[in-house]
């Protein structure tokens, strides 16, 4: 019988973050610290527009690019938010969460053998969507020594004659890195002189401490050139409603729009009219979230520190990456013995790509109370293993 497979897509690896997500849901009195999903409900004001839209029969197709109101929302928050234009009608469209937007802007603007820069550790999607979108994925191992920003010299040296496209992953997942105004613009000079393009990853700019996000889309010359994404999982609690965004130049909107008429037809119609209460209604919702992720954030950075591990501070996301290189263990060595012996579940960096080698992700989305007891379990860890070097 012929093989029924495609062999490009048996040969992605799948997702190292769900290995252990998958352990720790069948292991009784196990913590999870490795899932990205806020802690916190859909606030009610927004779960009540969706329930509302049900009972009102709005449950048809949307157009394909999404409801316009909706998009308006979206350019109103993005204008209020970093002064950015762009048209609801022919530079929006709403999608099944972020994933999608960047899915279907790779396929809509790689040929085949087109090099897209990743920097890397970052979130698991991009270099498989590369894949599978015919191009090929080119690394930039970001350092801790430089909080795990992209660096101009690192740009530089990554870039080729085939490079098309750079994905900008700040604020990072896993890393909780971000990027300041100062190295933004050395980058967006960068990009303008190579003739590049740029797919913005901002799905968690509202979850900034003691600073505040910038886009690149903001530099002169860089909406153009930007694709600029992001979503309602993150900042208003919103991960089953599977609903995101990208905005950017015309033509390659367009075109993003032909693929997902296609494959998806429209995002969901209640999610959509939840996400219109969120963006009119939903800043304090968020910055309440904001304030408790604060004290977590710092919470955790303290008791890596006091248990001798050193960990950088994340200015951005929901996460920590703590190194534990002292210990003497890969990454995935330490991930597997902390859940069989602690039963607390944490993301080895690897899975992030090779660079995060010597480094854990760990998600502060949760209660502070089951913070507390899985760093009790981390130290116990740490401490026998330290001392059986």
């Amino acid at each position: 019988m012929r093989n029924p497979l495609s062999k490009l897509v048996v040969n992605i690896q799948p997702s190292g973050i769900r290995k252990f997500f998958d352990i720790v849901s069948e292991m009784k009195d196990a913590i999870s610290l490795g899932v990205g999903e806020p802690d916190f409900d859909t606030p009610w004001h927004i779960r009540e527009e969706g329930i509302y839209s049900l009972e009102k029969g709005k449950t048809f197709y949307t157009s394909n690019a999404g409801l316009k109101e909706l998009k308006e929302e979206i350019c109103n928050y993005l204008y209020r938010r970093y002064q950015l234009n762009y048209s609801p009608d022919h530079e929006t469209i709403v999608t099944i969460g972020g994933s999608e937007a960047i899915d279907i802007s790779l396929r809509a603007m790689l040929d085949p053998g087109d090099e897209v820069l990743i920097p890397q550790p970052s979130y698991v999607s991009y270099l498989p969507c590369v894949t599978l979108a015919g191009g090929k994925p080119v690394i930039i191992e970001l350092k801790d020594k430089n909080q795990f920003k992209l660096t101009k010299e690192e740009l530089l040296e990554a870039i080729t004659d085939k490079t098309k496209i750079l994905i900008l992953p700040f604020p990072n997942n896993p890393t909780g890195a971000i990027m300041e105004y100062e190295d933004l613009k050395e980058i967006a000079k960068i990009v303008e002189e190579k003739d590049l393009y740029i797919i913005s990853d901002e799905i968690y700019s509202e979850l900034t401490y003691g600073r505040n996000h910038i886009s690149i889309a903001e530099f002169p010359g860089m909406k153009e050139r930007t694709i600029l994404i992001n979503g309602f999982s993150k900042s208003y609690a919103m991960t089953g409603w599977r609903l995101g965004y990208a905005t950017g130049p015309a033509n390659i909107i367009e075109q993003m729009i032909k693929i997902h008429q296609f494959a998806i037809m429209c995002a969901p119609t209640t999610s959509q009219y939840a996400a219109i209460e969120a963006l009119k209604n939903g800043d304090a919702d968020v910055d309440m979230m904001r304030v408790a992720y604060d004290q977590r954030r710092k919470y955790l950075i303290n008791a890596f520190q006091t248990m001798g591990l050193e960990c950088f501070e994340p200015f951005g996301a929901f996460y920590v990456f703590p190194c534990i290189k002292s210990l003497g263990m890969s990454s995935e060595e330490f991930a597997t013995m902390l859940l069989k012996e602690e039963k607390v579940a944490v993301v080895p960096g690897t899975a992030f790509g090779d660079c995060g080698e010597g480094f854990l992700r760990i998600s502060y989305a949760y209660s502070i109370e089951n913070l507390k007891i899985a760093i009790e379990r981390i130290e116990r860890f740490v401490k026998k293993h330290k001392n059986n070097q």
